[in-house]
């Protein structure tokens, strides 16, 4: 009896091995869809974006400039979404956005679809649209938050875009009316009111002055207000027009 070997087996010969994706590196220029099939071959990989085309891969985060105020905007953000059936917290979620972008900010707000919100989560379990709020940790007026992050938000329909320049000690609150984007200014009090979100307050004051308890009550007395609950009751309306 013959014998087969390996290389006369009817399987044919061994597969060639899957290529490796080369890793991601920081100004690397890709497409939305290469990023991401690199972005999904390193599982280890804590926080990488595609911002107008450019990987950005940013440094490790330290407490005291970025991850404690990032902290308390999730704070912020968390006790609204708390407090308002339709509205879904993000905390550094990526973003499928047009063809050259896939961010990863800090935090975002947004509706939900079946609320009325533009922005939904893939098979995949990303964000797909822009979020009806954003908000970002930045060094300084110098960060990409501020440059090409900006434009990219403005250009996919971000509604409100929060800056927190933390070495300029500094809170930046845009809105966007058409196609562009203004600054909301606090009132007397140092209050920025959102005018996407009915009742969402920030104590601008109180938070750059690391007063986090001010800063949720004052989120406290936004959602008490009879316009945060016709708000509430506004996104309950469109939930159940869409079921009917």
């Amino acid at each position: 009896m013959s014998t087969i070997t390996p290389a006369q087996s009817p399987a044919g010969p061994p597969a060639a091995p899957p290529a490796t994706l080369p890793p991601l590196h920081n100004g690397d220029r890709l497409t939305r869809e290469e990023f991401l099939r690199r972005y999904d071959a390193m599982p280890n990989l804590k926080k990488a974006e595609l911002i107008e085309g450019v990987v950005y891969m940013p440094s490790p985060v330290r407490q005291d400039r970025h991850s404690k105020q990032h902290g308390q905007i999730v704070t912020l953000a968390g006790n609204y979404s708390a407090a308002t059936p339709g509205v879904e917290l993000g905390n550094n979620p990526s973003l499928v956005l047009d063809v050259k972008n896939m961010p990863q900010p800090d935090v975002v707000l947004y509706i939900r679809p079946e609320a009325g919100g533009r922005a939904h989560v893939n098979n995949e379990g990303y964000i797909v649209g822009g979020p009806e709020w954003i908000a970002e940790v930045s060094a300084s007026t110098v960060s990409n938050d501020l440059h090409d992050k900006l434009e990219c938000y403005r250009r996919n329909g971000v509604r409100e875009y929060l800056v927190w320049r933390v070495e300029d000690r500094a809170i930046d609150w845009f809105t966007l009316r058409g196609d562009r984007y203004e600054r909301l200014q606090p009132d007397s009090d140092g209050l920025f009111k959102s005018a996407v979100f009915s009742g969402l307050r920030l104590d601008s004051r109180a938070l750059l002055a690391d007063d986090l308890p001010t800063v949720l009550k004052v989120v406290q007395q936004g959602v008490e207000t009879p316009e945060h609950a016709a708000f509430v009751q506004q996104l309950e309306q469109i939930r159940r027009q869409k079921q009917a």
